[in-house]
């Protein structure tokens, strides 16, 4: 594994950070590696829109906005 240094974290950061860990029972470098992974696991907002913009070129499929809020609405019946 690689180790990685972060320098010029706000005090404040770092005990609200710290004190998410405690709460969590884990350590502040097991509670920030999992945060890092986790990050690290989710696709960027822009791969997201990028998947979708792919999507909706290939199947030539759009929905306007008013469809969109009609089906939300239909699911909270």
């Amino acid at each position: 594994m690689v180790a990685v240094t972060i320098r010029d974290v706000p005090e404040s950061v770092r005990d609200e950070l710290a004190s998410r860990a405690a709460l969590a029972g884990k350590s502040l470098q097991e509670y920030l590696r999992a945060l890092l992974v986790e990050t690290s696991d989710k696709p960027s907002l822009e791969e997201v829109l990028r998947r979708a913009r792919a999507r909706v070129t290939a199947t030539g499929s759009r929905v306007d906005s008013a469809a969109t809020l009609a089906a939300r609405d239909a699911d909270r019946r």
